[in-house]
């Protein structure tokens, strides 16, 4: 009789657990990822496809006034409900996207009745959360931390950039997201330094591939990262160094607000590393775009003269030089870089405009954040610091006839280094101007909501190769690096492609390699590297490739990946496919791609032909996707290809 009891007893158990984890559990719409959250004990758990990928992680927020990340009581568990949503982007792998997620809100309170509530979407791609103080009130919350982690299975890989220390590197302008990754490390190996590590954030377990980020900061928040240590395979939340601020006004580092006020999303891509690629969470779970007369926003391509010729071609005589150039290449851009007030002057810039005018070309200009969080003298400088002052500017620019502008060494991410980005934004929309951010943080989603913001740096991009043979010796697998995760969600200006030659540097890819970057990097404003003496050397066929380079993608899917090793991508445009290639390694590759979905079209491929590695060499040829859709490849080391199909 005891032993039915206890049966009995423990039955009812099983049963009350039961109960418990399936009311707090949230499911993707195709069942393939299951969210478990624990509110009595701060935590939840990610099940992908019946196994744990994501162990016991912690949730809540440590506010200056009170703790929501301990001792919560759960109130109220929502039904769960689909999210939908549509939209357009023209700096993205794709125009037209789709969203759909399952969303429960768990309802807590702390032991002293505040209330907080954790919002959760799961997708069929990965997880999403965040925080939301429901409550009104008109005096500032501060937090001081957040408990929220990210807790791997031992065995777990990782992909990871270190954030560089604040008020370090050139003049002191660091971070600006500009380091190399480390590639393929235990997860638990700690940042090289206190600023932990940036997003993206690409991790491995077994053959689940999982890349965390944020979105949707907006003007409440700061941009956060992984911290440097992560014991245990647990990477918390890092906020920002005490420098990482705007100091020409409120120098607010860490997130506060008045009441309500919602957290940014914390956002996990889980699946395969094609369900990476295809992911548009970075986006999906960004603020809506902001009402704008959009018929300004135009995406194209840009010549630029400074990242291979440097500082002495800023001048009158060498930009009219490259606005000839890019209308000979029919792009729509030319960017002239730092100094040009003191080197043309504004009289004479407008003379360059009225000039690229007669041509279609636009003209771009740069711009010092200015500020003195770093000590960086080049100019225009203190033109963009306060509201009335880039009024006075942008007016000036809009009728001077300029269509954008490229801004460059802000302080990081404090909160009012993130409402700078946007102020900026705001002001260029009212005059028109397209948006760059150089030396800066990466832009979460900032892209959708503000489409004037055609790209941003946020990366190691092409002019490090130009400075040391260190970085150029790297080049190759970095460039796969940064396709996969810096570009995973946000257009990045690395400004790539020498087909040609680097001054006083040993380029160790191919030109094809090179050619391939213009589809693999996606970016709103495409500013290459090559230059007008450059393209006198190459065959008509490859111009005509650039010539007619879409400048938006309609779609994007993977071939095939691997981190640092291969990166081979498809890209839509109206009826015709791009596919690009990259071979991150020094060694031979037969690659059979499955191209099914292009079979029984023509393709036109150019790849590296039989020349000397680093002198330009190509070749073309013709032909036709087999009816079992495979098509054989040979790259050689550190070498690319490109393919229109059509």
């Amino acid at each position: 009789m005891k032993r039915l009891f206890l049966l009995i007893l423990v039955a009812g158990f099983s049963e009350i657990s039961f109960a418990q984890s399936a009311a707090n559990t949230i499911s993707s719409p195709d069942k393939k990822i299951i969210v478990t959250c624990d509110i009595t004990n701060a935590s939840y758990t990610i099940a992908y496809k019946g196994s744990i990928v994501v162990k016991k992680s912690g949730l809540g927020i440590v506010r200056e006034d009170e703790d929501f990340s301990r001792s919560l009581e759960l109130i109220k568990a929502s039904a769960p409900v689909l999210v939908k949503a549509t939209y357009t982007m023209q700096t993205a792998k794709k125009k037209n996207i789709h969203y759909a997620a399952m969303q429960r809100v768990f309802e807590t309170s702390t032991a002293s009745g505040k209330k907080m509530n954790i919002i959760f979407r799961v997708s069929n791609d990965g997880v999403a959360f965040q925080y939301e103080f429901p409550g009104k009130s008109t005096d500032i919350k501060k937090i001081k931390a957040e408990a929220t982690s990210f807790h791997f299975n031992e065995g777990t890989r990782a992909w990871l950039q270190p954030k560089t220390e604040a008020q370090t590197g050139f003049e002191h302008t660091n971070p600006s997201y500009e380091a190399h990754y480390n590639i393929d490390i235990a997860t638990g190996t700690p940042a090289p330094g206190p600023n932990g590590w940036v997003y993206p954030a690409l991790f491995k377990y077994n053959d689940t591939w999982m890349l965390v980020t944020e979105a949707a900061l907006g003007r409440t928040y700061c941009g956060t990262s992984l911290q440097q240590h992560s014991p245990n395979n647990e990477y918390k939340i890092n906020f920002p160094e005490t420098p990482e601020v705007f100091t020409n006004g409120k120098a607010t580092l860490n997130p506060e607000s008045a009441l309500p006020w919602k957290t940014p999303w914390r956002i996990i891509v889980i699946g395969s590393l094609n369900t990476i690629t295809a992911s548009t969470l970075g986006t999906d779970l960004a603020f809506p775009s902001k009402k704008m007369d959009a018929s300004f926003i135009k995406p194209g391509k840009a010549s630029w003269s400074w990242v291979l010729q440097k500082d002495d071609s800023t001048v009158y005589h060498v930009q009219k030089k490259f606005i000839d150039y890019a209308a000979d290449m029919n792009w729509q851009y030319c960017l002239v870089d730092a100094v040009w007030d003191k080197t043309i002057g504004y009289d004479s810039i407008k003379l360059l405009v009225d000039y690229a005018k007669q041509k279609n070309i636009g003209l771009l200009l740069w711009y010092n954040s200015a500020g003195d969080w770093n000590t960086v003298k080049m100019t225009p400088k203190d033109k963009l610091l306060t509201h009335e002052s880039r009024v006075n500017e942008f007016s000036r620019l809009q009728q001077m006839g300029i269509k954008g502008i490229k801004v460059d060494f802000f302080a990081g991410d404090g909160q009012s280094m993130i409402n700078y980005y946007q102020d900026i934004l705001d002001d260029a929309a009212t005059y028109k101007l397209l948006v760059n951010f150089h030396g800066a943080t990466l832009p979460r989603g900032l892209q959708r909501t503000y489409p004037n913001l055609m790209t941003a740096e946020a990366v190691q991009g092409y002019e490090m190769i130009t400075f040391n043979q260190q970085d150029a010796n790297l080049y190759p697998q970095h460039a796969i690096m940064v396709a996969m995760i810096r570009n995973a969600f946000d257009p990045m200006d690395f400004t790539p492609m020498c087909l040609y030659k680097i001054p006083n540097i040993t380029k160790t890819t191919t030109s094809a390699f090179e050619l391939a970057t213009s589809v693999a990097f996606l970016s709103g404003i495409q500013h290459f590297a090559e230059t007008p003496e450059g393209m006198v050397h190459i065959p008509p066929y490859v111009k005509d490739f650039l010539r007619a380079l879409p400048n938006s993608w309609d779609d994007s899917r993977l071939i095939e990946a691997f981190p640092g090793k291969l990166y081979v991508i498809a890209r839509k445009a109206g009826n015709k496919w791009y596919v690009a290639g990259l071979n991150g390694e020094d060694l031979e590759k037969r690659l059979s791609l499955d191209l099914s979905f292009l079979k029984g079209k023509k393709a036109s491929l150019i790849t590296t032909g039989s020349g000397i590695k680093n002198e330009v060499s190509f070749e073309t040829t013709n032909s036709i996707v087999p009816a079992n859709g495979r098509m054989e490849i040979t790259v050689k080391g550190n070498d690319g290809f490109v393919a229109v199909f059509e």
